[in-house]
């Protein structure tokens, strides 16, 4: 994961650079977060499925398309 500390507490992990399934980064990236901080994933696709996933596990997130094929969701720790 790539820190972008233009914002404080804020980390940047993009999912197109990861091959394979990139779930297990993005989660490992979230138990990485503290109360507050957020994590700007970069996506090729809405990552919908992951949804469900922050919403059971107390995440908050926005989600905004770049491009067709460059989407940014913001999680952050609730």
């Amino acid at each position: 994961m790539s820190s972008n500390r233009a914002d404080r507490g804020s980390e940047r992990l993009d999912a197109r650079e990861i091959e394979g399934n990139p779930f297990d980064d993005i989660t490992a990236a979230l138990v990485e977060l503290a109360e507050g901080e957020s994590l700007l994933l970069v996506s090729g696709f809405e990552p919908t499925p992951l949804y469900d996933v922050l919403e059971r596990r107390g995440f908050g997130y926005e989600t905004t398309r770049r491009s067709p094929t460059e989407w940014h969701v913001k999680i952050t720790r609730a």
